[in-house]
């Protein structure tokens, strides 16, 4: 009689969102299509004829309602913020907001739930595989944040001023503060006011290529 065959589990030191993004209950899920908010969390491998090179392709995007917000965006490996390939105007809030296209990217991606916060940081590169001629998204968690609380509501309007300055705390299981990573302190920041902004169109993150302007 043939043995019925196992699950394959990920490897080890991989989680499943590493590549994906935060693995959401159904419910989670639902609740925000019902709300509108939209968010791309998936990385992509594209590849530039002209240029003869392959890349990797993200997308900022989500925004916020008052009980629940759900965004990510990317910056470079070493924190700091990248310029987008283009942005994106739509008449639709809570969306896509700019794509952009690297060689390496760190994802930055958090839901807000009322005042519980969940953050995942992942790095993506490009692996080759023997045998093939396209890489593929090699990805690597590299913070975890559940349950983070925050005392101001960003997303009040007397609190505006403050998004993009605080961000949430995180604890380990033991009950000891969870220091955020000294690099990605910004972008943490920046997707928390993402997260808490209502009828969002715009980046949080991304930046203009040079020459035509600043985002703060």
């Amino acid at each position: 009689m043939a043995s019925k065959a196992q699950p394959k589990k990920p490897p080890v030191g991989r989680v499943p969102y590493a590549l994906h993004g935060l693995s959401l209950p159904a419910a989670a899920l639902k609740a925000l299509q019902k709300r509108g908010i939209y968010c791309v969390p998936a990385v992509s491998v594209e590849h530039q004829n002209l240029a003869g090179r392959y890349v990797l392709r993200g997308v900022e995007s989500g925004g916020a309602v008052v009980d629940m917000g759900r965004a990510c965006s990317f910056v470079a490996p070493d924190g700091l913020r990248l310029p987008w390939l283009q942005s994106i105007d739509t008449i639709a809030v809570n969306g896509r907001h700019a794509i952009f296209i690297a060689e390496s990217l760190v994802r930055i991606e958090m839901l807000r739930t009322v005042r519980t916060y969940e953050l995942a940081i992942t790095l993506h590169t490009l692996s080759s595989v023997p045998g093939r001629g396209r890489p593929v998204v090699s990805s690597k968690i590299l913070f975890r944040g559940q349950d983070g609380s925050l005392s101001v509501d960003l997303w009040k309007e007397e609190n505006r001023g403050f998004r993009g300055q605080l961000a949430p705390i995180f604890y380990n299981r033991s009950g000891e503060m969870a220091r955020l990573p000294d690099r990605f302190e910004d972008a943490i920041r920046k997707i928390t006011g993402a997260v808490c902004c209502i009828g969002c169109k715009h980046t949080h993150l991304g930046v203009p290529p040079a020459g035509l302007g600043a985002v703060s």
